[in-house]
């Protein structure tokens, strides 16, 4: 992935994921307080994190225990799938995290040893994704506590909403400077 397409991709899933809260508001509170717990979510993105997981250790090479992939492909594989029974709570959470991680990796992959300091919209906004993907991932009933917040207030969901609205704007603007 080039660094205009990581940019831009990040940029227009930011509006999509600003608009959304811009325009329903306080009608998203129940879908998004809903998130943590929610059984398909956990499936989908506990799902598609694990099966991102598992290739990129199938892809392992000997400097990074490529020796030894089959066993660290077997161990995880049987975390993720005992995750469903021993930790089912807030799993779609860590699976969100997970996922986050798993993308951040990629796009900061495509900003590495990139010339335009534009660059640095795109790194700061993964940088702070990840940050909040270890708190969230760590302690997943800090998301539950963060949409009650949210949702005290009407114009909480339209700010924050609008802020990253304005941010996928921001690196979609960026984008098209490379």
């Amino acid at each position: 992935m080039s660094l205009f397409q990581a940019t831009l991709f990040t940029g227009i899933f930011l509006i999509a994921f600003g608009a959304h809260f811009l325009w329903h508001g306080m009608a998203s509170e129940k879908g998004a307080k809903a998130f943590p717990r929610s059984t398909i979510a956990a499936y989908l993105l506990m799902g598609v994190s694990t099966a991102w997981f598992l290739y990129k250790v199938m892809h392992l090479g000997p400097a990074d225990f490529g020796q030894y992939k089959k066993i660290i492909f077997i161990i995880f594989l049987v975390v993720a799938l005992g995750s469903f029974y021993f930790v089912p709570d807030f799993l779609a959470v860590r699976g969100l995290a997970a996922l986050t991680l798993l993308t951040a990796g990629a796009l900061l992959d495509a900003a590495y040893m990139q010339l335009p300091q534009a660059r640095l919209f795109l790194v700061t906004f993964v940088y702070i994704c990840i940050i909040a993907a270890l708190i969230f991932g760590a302690s997943p009933y800090k998301l539950r506590d963060f949409l009650d917040w949210l949702y005290r207030s009407e114009a909480r969901p339209k700010v924050f909403g609008a802020v990253f609205a304005l941010y996928g704007l921001i690196l979609t603007g960026v984008a098209f400077s490379y």
